[in-house]
């Protein structure tokens, strides 16, 4: 069984859908989880809650990491509550779906800022403890729009394909002194998002999936702690899509 007793891990976004169960399950683990959130004040707090029912450790914080200023926030009460930080979690997202002729500068940026901008914040307030440490799992959560693209996601696709050309270069800065950086891809998995979608475009969409499902928050999260517990993987993107893009 892996383990992660002990380590400290920050989720950003760790209110709800892919997050929540991330921060779970790493506590299941045995990690310290802070669960970073915005304006989920609520939902951050059950996760917490559902958290310690187990027996695992975890504490909410509210930061937008959109915001350098509360992003080195974020990690400054990680480190007074923990000492350190292990793993960072870099998974907020938000999306302003539109076709690119009626995109506004205000959904390009807010896309931008929450996606991609975020990542900078979060990682340029961690990188040197993580360093001191010689001991550092960076993970973000990409997705296949970023590697495929989108029809009404110019934003949403720039932000993701930003956070892997992030990965691989900082990989490639970072290898040598303990820290990984990775990302993840997932594909179209059951949240509260793809449940607001028509029955007829959801069975329109999983028809194109080879393994002719959505894929569940739960199976995202395996991919997290094998790249959480891998000491030789680095500069990669996993995907976990059931086949739809390859």
């Amino acid at each position: 069984m892996l383990s992660l007793r002990g380590k400290v891990v920050i989720v950003t976004g760790g209110s709800r859908g892919i997050g929540a169960t991330i921060a779970k399950e790493l506590a299941k683990k045995g990690a310290n989880v802070v669960i970073n959130y915005n304006s989920s004040s609520d939902a951050a707090k059950a996760v917490v809650e559902d958290i310690e029912s187990f027996g695992g450790s975890a504490l909410a914080c509210k930061a937008d990491v959109a915001s350098l200023e509360e992003s080195k926030h974020l990690i400054e009460e990680t480190k007074k509550q923990f000492g350190r930080i292990d793993i960072l979690v870099n998974n907020a997202g938000i999306t302003r779906d539109r076709s690119f002729k009626k995109l506004s500068e205000e959904e390009w940026y807010d896309v931008i800022n929450v996606n991609l901008n975020s990542i900078y914040h979060t990682t340029s307030a961690v990188i040197h403890t993580m360093l001191e440490q010689k001991y550092g799992r960076i993970i973000n959560i990409s997705s296949i729009i970023g590697q495929a693209g989108a029809f009404g996601q110019t934003n949403y696709s720039a932000s993701k394909a930003g956070m892997i050309g992030f990965t691989k270069s900082l990989a490639l800065e970072t290898a040598k002194s303990g820290i990984t950086v990775n990302s993840i891809c997932p594909g179209y998995i059951e949240t509260e998002m793809s449940a607001a979608i028509p029955d007829n475009v959801l069975e329109q969409l999983i028809s194109k999936i080879p393994m002719k499902r959505l894929g569940k928050t739960s199976e995202v999260a395996e991919a997290v702690l094998f790249l959480a517990n891998s000491n030789y993987i680095t500069g990669q993107c996993i995907n976990v899509n059931g086949g739809v893009y390859m």
